[in-house]
């Protein structure tokens, strides 16, 4: 490969990109250019500090001088010597993500002294990640909560007064958040020209990591340093283009020759990872999309076993089939783990959750918190948890804490007045308790009391009581504290379905508190032999002997709302492809045929598209590049 030029290199899954960058550096040195003229960009600290060690081994030149590491270190490392320029001072602190929050909270604060902030205004840490995206993809704060967050345009006046107080505040204190070395650093080098002469100057070559992860604002920032010799090398897999939702821009590696029309293109195919079958797999499943890097992954390694694509009649026999399978697994000497269980979204894993922790098969969640312990489980719970017992303090006071304007004070001088009650439930809802409690949170409690009535009237409607908490209220509280809201709410909608296959409240919330407490039984099992169950996102640049997809099923995988995005059924493919490509030497694809919804009963699902994509391409049965397992009973 010559030195010079823009390069383009498409490396599939499991091809050995790192490899490949870590070559081209130490070849570059050997070549004669100085380390201090490269500058090698990646998305980790453990990517670069893992390439340098690699670049360092093979040769005998110290590259102490080298440029190398993430986005924001290389732009911190520029700012250190130009902040000056920008009204900063050189000594500028960085603020972490919890002491940005803490800023944010600081301003919040402020701005709610001088004007009354309305109930649902969204909280500090959430205006924190929408004013970071707007950051990361370029756009105004009015777009991105046009796109994103519709519900909190009625605040954007407030917003925008908030956000530009933090902006402000930033500078006063001297400190930059972790958004702001990227946008500082594209400032600096559009406003002070001599000082992009000076550094791109100084970069004969330029290589990035990861390029399909990046932003519009990082490519920008590279484009600028390569600009004076054009030595830009790119590494990335358009296939493996999965993070539109933080920002990433699908279009820089797409649109990489054209921006570059004399850049030469790369494949690397030659995958060290996965058996000819789960490749072959892999391969179909791109075949339907869009594409403009025709590539096809080859194997090294020796046959293997098909992929099985394995319909079941429900979730629950979804969860308990998996769960066999691990087990059996284990006892053919695959260690747990070696075996992941992949999903599009965090609330597919409630039913199987249930189902290893009722086998004692010890688990680890990558894509979040154990199901029943996540704070939005735990909130709408404790509504329920009133209803089958008034005098559950604990309860109480966390119900209490969800509503404005209901301090720790004043939670305790109700609880007060609440535990002295015989029958809590139906001495409270009244007026006259509502005027003991102190004024300013009279108009917080009569709306519990409203919900408290609503629910108690619908107890018996086991699984409408969680929808019954999200309409009265909890839904706008989710819009306000979490940034994935959407993702939340389909938790909630996912435990009334479940919820409503139970003949009593109290039988629902024993199951739930039997599960927990098994859950935290397990945590003291040996933490590194366990199974790992992880969103496919979260899974990205892993792998594992067995892998799992559950949920294939239209609506899953692809997610729904996904689909009603820009480019969603493209990304969504992209995900399932990463999944597959998760596998060495098993992969198990499984999808329920029937899916309990609350008011329609029992729907049929349909397996996912991209699977039929394939079962279309191996119609006769030698053909097929799966098994077809069919699970009669109930494992």
């Amino acid at each position: 490969m010559e030195e010079g030029g823009p390069l383009l290199v498409i490396a599939g899954a499991g091809s050995g990109k790192t490899r490949t960058l870590t070559y081209r550096v130490a070849r570059l040195i050997e070549r004669g250019i100085k380390p201090e003229r490269i500058l090698l960009a990646t998305f980790t600290n453990k990517a670069a500090r893992s390439m340098l060690s690699r670049v360092q081994t093979l040769i005998a030149e110290s590259i102490d001088r080298l440029w190398g590491g993430t986005f924001h270190h290389i732009a911190h490392r520029i700012l250190r010597h130009h902040a000056h320029l920008l009204g900063y001072g050189n000594n500028f602190s960085i603020l972490d993500g919890e002491d940005a929050k803490d800023l944010f909270t600081t301003c919040f604060n402020e701005v709610h002294q001088k004007a009354v902030l309305r109930d649902h205004f969204p909280r500090p840490n959430v205006l924190a990640e929408i004013l970071s995206l707007a950051k990361n993809k370029e756009e105004s704060l009015h777009d991105i909560i046009t796109w994103r967050f519709p519900y909190f345009l009625r605040f954007l006046e407030e917003i925008e007064t908030l956000v530009d107080t933090y902006e402000k505040r930033k500078k006063t204190i001297n400190v930059m958040d972790f958004d702001d070395l990227l946008s500082n650093l594209k400032r600096l080098f559009t406003d002070f020209p001599e000082v992009l002469e000076f550094y791109r100057d100084r970069f004969l070559h330029v290589l990035v990591d990861e390029y399909q992860d990046t932003n519009r604002i990082q490519a920008e920032i590279v484009d600028m340093l390569a600009s004076r010799h054009r030595n830009l090398m790119v590494v990335g897999d358009d296939s493996q283009s999965i993070y539109s939702f933080r920002g990433a821009n699908f279009a820089n590696i797409i649109d990489f020759p054209k921006r570059y029309p004399d850049c030469r293109i790369f494949k690397l195919e030659t995958n060290y990872r996965s058996t000819p079958e789960i490749l072959r797999f892999a391969n179909l499943t791109l075949l339907g999309g869009e594409s403009p890097f025709c590539k096809t992954l080859k194997a090294v390694r020796a046959c293997g076993v098909k992929p099985a694509v394995i319909p079941l009649k429900t979730v629950f026999q979804q969860a308990a089939f998996v769960v066999q399978r691990i087990i059996e697994l284990k006892y053919e000497g695959v260690s747990l783990d070696e075996i992941a269980v992949l999903y599009r979204a965090h609330y597919h894993s409630m039913e199987l959750q249930m189902e290893l922790t009722r086998f004692g098969v010890p688990f680890r969640v990558r894509s979040g918190m154990r199901f029943f312990e996540q704070a939005h489980i735990k909130d709408v719970t404790a509504y329920l948890r009133i209803l089958a017992n008034p005098h559950d303090e604990l309860a109480w006071r966390r119900v209490l804490s969800l509503y404005s304007r209901i301090g720790k004070a004043t939670t305790a001088k109700i609880w007060g007045l609440i535990a002295g009650r015989r029958g809590p439930l139906t001495e409270i809802l009244n007026e006259e308790f509502i005027r003991l409690a102190p004024k300013s949170a009279q108009g917080s409690l009569q709306n519990l009391c409203e919900t408290l009535k609503i629910l108690s009237a619908a107890r018996q409607e086991i699984g409408n009581l969680i929808h019954l908490v999200l309409a009265s209220g909890y839904r706008d509280y989710l819009a306000a504290k979490y940034i994935d809201q959407a993702g939340r709410e389909d938790d909630l909608i996912q435990l009334a379905d479940y919820a409503a296959k139970f003949p009593s409240l109290e039988e629902f919330l024993s199951e739930l508190s039997l599960l927990t407490n098994m859950d935290e039984e397990t945590e003291e099992e040996e933490k590194q032999d366990t199974v790992i169950l992880s969103s496919i996102h979260q899974a990205k640049g892993l792998e594992w002997k067995v892998v799992f997809i559950i949920w294939c099923t239209e609506g899953r995988l692809p997610l729904a709302r996904a689909l009603d995005e820009p480019g969603g059924e493209e990304e969504e493919r992209r995900l399932f492809y990463v999944a597959v490509t998760r596998a060495k030497d098993q992969l198990y694809l499984c999808y329920p045929l029937y899916d309990y919804n609350r008011g329609l009963g029992n729907m049929i699902l349909s397996p996912s598209r991209f699977i039929r994509e394939v079962m279309e391409q191996g119609a006769r049965e030698n053909e097929r590049p799966y098994e077809h397992w069919l699970v009669e009973d109930e494992p």
